[in-house]
C-alpha cells in the first residue's frame, strides 16, 4: 500500500512547547535478540489469536450487529469496542514497522465493520445502538462513551499514519465533531468517568489541524474535578487537575488523563498543567510505585493506595496502569527532555509490563503481583479484555519510542541492537547501534550521516548506572558525572561517516532496599541488574520453598548467560540460607522464646521477573529476607 505518511505514536512535530520530536516507526529496524523476536511474535501469533479472540467473544459480532448485518443481542460488556479500537491500534503500528498483507487484510475487515456501524450523526458506540439508543451520553461517570471513542480516534490516527488510508480516519471524525456538537462552552458540561479522550482528541488535532479537537480536550480537563460525575477521587473527580498534589484512584484512569494533560501541556505551555504533573509525578514515584514499575496496588478500585502502601502478594499492579505509565513518561520525556522520565518508561518496560504477556505471546497477566504461591497464572483472555491488546499495541509501537530529535540534535532513548535512518536538518543519518542489552551494559553506536554534518548526540545514561564510560572513536570522555546534564551525555561535533561511540553501562547486581515504611520489605532486599528486577520461582529452586529463603548480607552472587531458559536469560546464582518453617508445627503463632529457627544453606537461582509463570506452578517471590542479624 503506497502511503505519504509516518508513523509517530505521540507527534510533536509541530508542538510548540515539546523540545523532542518523534522519529517514526518506520525509521528503525531492530535488529537484537531481545526486542525483534517479540516483535515478530506480536506480528504472528499475538494480533491474529486476538483477532480470533474478538470473533469468539463477540466483540466484532456487535459492529455487525449494530450496522444492522446479524441480529442478536449485544454480547460482552459495555465498553467492549475499546478492545477492538486497541487490536486496531497493535496491526498499525506492526503493519508499520513490518508491512504484512495477512495482518492489513484483517485490521481493513474489521474497519469496514466498525464503519458501517457508525450513526449518521457520527455517533459509535455498539453498546448504545437500537435498545439503549436513548441512554447516549445520559451516565458519563460509568458507562466509558467518551472513553471508548478516544481509543477509536487513537486507532483511526495509528492507521491513517501507517497506511495513509482514512477510511476509519474519517469516520473517527465524524464522532469527534459529534462529540464536539454535544460538549463545550455554551452546550453540554460533562467529563467521562474513565479518561481517555483527552490525549486521543490533542493527537487527532497534531493529524488534522483542526483547532476545535484542541479545545474540546482543554475543555474536558477544565470540567474535571468539579462534581459534574459525583466528585470521587476514583474518577479524579476530586479536585480541579491544576489543584492536584496526590496521585489517587484508579491508576489507568489517572495515568490517561495525565497523559492527555501533559499532550496539552506541549501545545497550549500552560505551565499549571505542567506543575500539576510534576507533582503528580513525585507522589507516583516517590511513594506509590513498585519495585517493577507497577502502579496501583489497591484490588478494590484498581487504584493507588496509600503513602507506602505497597503489598506484594496481593498487589494489583495492573498491566494496563504500567503500560498508562510509560505512555506519561513518554510525554513528559518530549516535552522536557529530561532522563528521569525514560528511566521510569525503561523501568515498567521490561519489568511491570512485559511481565504481563507470556513468552508464547497469547496469555496474558491482568495482575501482576510481586509474591505468589503458584495459583496465579496468564490468562488466554479476560471478561473485561483491556489489557491483552493493550500491550500488544505497546510493544507493536516500541520501535518509535528509541530515538527523538530535538533542534541541536539526536537523542538516544533505548539500548537495543538496530538500524535506524533519522532525518535531521535536511540531512539522513544512520545510526547502528551492536549490543546485547539488557543483559551487556556494552553498546556501539556507529553514526553514518550521508554527509559530514554537525550536530550532538544526547546519550541517554540511566539512572540505575552508577559507572559509565563512553569513548568517541576510542578517545574517552573524561569525568562522566559531571558531564551528564538531566540523564544523557551531550556530545557535540562534526559527524562524518564511520564515526563511533562505545558506551560502557556497568551492571554489577544489586541488592535494592525499600524506604522502611514499606512495611513489608522492612528486612528484605529485592535483586537488580541494569533494568531487570529478578525474582525466585519454584522451577528453578525445587529443593525449598522460595518464600522460607534467607539472603546473607555476604551472600556471593554472579551473573550467569542462559541461551536456553526462557528465551535466553541472564540469571543470577547466588548461596543463601533456607529457614526451617516446619519448626512453627501446626501453630500460626508462637511466643518469640519458644521457637528455635533452624536453617540450611542452599544454592538458588533468580530469574527475570518479567519470565516468571511460563513454566510449572510454584511460589515465586521478589523480594528476600536479608535481616541484619540472621536467626
Amino acid at each position: 500500500m503506497n502511503k505519504n505518511t509516518l508513523t509517530n505514536i505521540v507527534d510533536t512535530t509541530r508542538s510548540p512547547y515539546a523540545l523532542l520530536r518523534p522519529v517514526p516507526i518506520e525509521r528503525v529496524r531492530l535488529e537484537d535478540a531481545f526486542w525483534a523476536p517479540r516483535l515478530r511474535i506480536i506480528r504472528e501469533v499475538t494480533i491474529p489469536s486476538q483477532h480470533t479472540l474478538l470473533e469468539e467473544t463477540g466483540r466484532i459480532f456487535n459492529f455487525r450487529r449494530a450496522s444492522g448485518k446479524v441480529s442478536g443481542s449485544f454480547r460482552g460488556l459495555y465498553f467492549n469496542d475499546s478492545d477492538v479500537y486497541k487490536w486496531i491500534e497493535a496491526s498499525a503500528y506492526s503493519y508499520a514497522y513490518q508491512p504484512d498483507e495477512r495482518t492489513l487484510k484483517m485490521a481493513m475487515d474489521v474497519i469496514d465493520e466498525v464503519v458501517a456501524a457508525q450513526d449518521e450523526d457520527g455517533y459509535l458506540n455498539t453498546y448504545f445502538t437500537f435498545e439503549r439508543r436513548g441512554d447516549r451520553w445520559k451516565n458519563l461517570r460509568d458507562m466509558h462513551e467518551l472513553y471508548c471513542a478516544g481509543h477509536l480516534i487513537q486507532a483511526a490516527i495509528a492507521f491513517y499514519r501507517a497506511t495513509g488510508e482514512r477510511k476509519l480516519l474519517d469516520s473517527a471524525c465524524r464522532f469527534a465533531d459529534h462529540i464536539a456538537g454535544v460538549f463545550g462552552p455554551g452546550r453540554r458540561i460533562g467529563v467521562c468517568g474513565h479518561p481517555e479522550i483527552e490525549m486521543a482528541l490533542v493527537e487527532l488535532y497534531r493529524t488534522v489541524d483542526k483547532l476545535d479537537y484542541l479545545n474540546l480536550a482543554c475543555f474536558f480537563i477544565d470540567s474535571r474535578g468539579r462534581g459534574v460525575i459525583g466528585g470521587s477521587p476514583y474518577h479524579v473527580d476530586h479536585k480541579p487537575f491544576r489543584e492536584l498534589d496526590e496521585i489517587v484512584g484508579h491508576a489507568v484512569r489517572a495515568l490517561y488523563l495525565n497523559c492527555g494533560a501533559a499532550d496539552i501541556y506541549a501545545e497550549t505551555g500552560d505551565k499549571s498543567l505542567f506543575d500539576a504533573l510534576m507533582r503528580l509525578w513525585h507522589s507516583m514515584t516517590e511513594r506509590k510505585m513498585y519495585i517493577t514499575g507497577g502502579v496501583g496496588s489497591r484490588h478494590e478500585g484498581e487504584a493507588f493506595g496509600e503513602d507506602y502502601e505497597l503489598p506484594n502478594a496481593r498487589a494489583y499492579a495492573e498491566t494496563c496502569a504500567a503500560i498508562a505509565s510509560f505512555m506519561w513518561n513518554w510525554r513528559m520525556l518530549l516535552v522536557t527532555g529530561d532522563g528521569r522520565f525514560a528511566d521510569i518508561m525503561e523501568l515498567a518496560l521490561y519489568n511491570g509490563i512485559l511481565s504481563g504477556i507470556s513468552l508464547d505471546g497469547e496469555h496474558y497477566f491482568y495482575v501482576n503481583p510481586l509474591a505468589d504461591r503458584g495459583k496465579h497464572r496468564r490468562q488466554r483472555w479476560f471478561e473485561c479484555a483491556c489489557c491483552p491488546p493493550n500491550i500488544a499495541r505497546l510493544i507493536a509501537s516500541l520501535p518509535g519510542y528509541f530515538y527523538s530529535t530535538s533542534e541541536d540534535g539526536i537523542w538516544i532513548h533505548i539500548y537495543a541492537g538496530n538500524t535506524a535512518e533519522i532525518e535531521y536538518k535536511g540531512a539522513r543519518i544512520t545510526l547502528i547501534q551492536r549490543t546485547d542489552y539488557p543483559w551487556s551494559g556494552d553498546i556501539e553506536v556507529s553514526v553514518n550521516p550521508e554527509k559530514p554534518v554537525e550536530f550532538s548526540l544526547f546519550i541517554r545514561i540511566p539512572g540505575w548506572c552508577g559507572e559509565a564510560q563512553v569513548r568517541v572513536n576510542g578517545e574517552r570522555i573524561e569525568d562522566i558525572s559531571k558531564r551528564i546534564e538531566r540523564g544523557y551525555i551531550r556530545v557535540h561535533r562534526l559527524w562524518e561517516s564511520g564515526d563511533k561511540i562505545n558506551i560502557s553501562l556497568a551492571m554489577p547486581i544489586e541488592k535494592i532496599v525499600s524506604h522502611p515504611r514499606v512495611i513489608e520489605n522492612n528486612d528484605r532486599v529485592a535483586l537488580k541488574r541494569g533494568p531487570i528486577v529478578y525474582c525466585l520461582e519454584k522451577a528453578d529452586n525445587p529443593g525449598f520453598d522460595v518464600w522460607d529463603i534467607i539472603l546473607p548480607n555476604d551472600a556471593p552472587l554472579s551473573a550467569h548467560y542462559a541461551p536456553e531458559l526462557l528465551g535466553g536469560v541472564v540469571i543470577i546464582r547466588g548461596e543463601g540460607l533456607v529457614i526451617n518453617a516446619d519448626a512453627f508445627g501446626r501453630r500460626l503463632y508462637a511466643r518469640r522464646k519458644d521457637v528455635k529457627y533452624e536453617a540450611r544453606r542452599v544454592n538458588f537461582t533468580a530469574i527475570p521477573y518479567y519470565a516468571w509463570a511460563n513454566r510449572e506452578e510454584g511460589p515465586m517471590t521478589v523480594w528476600l529476607r536479608s535481616p541484619e542479624k540472621l536467626l
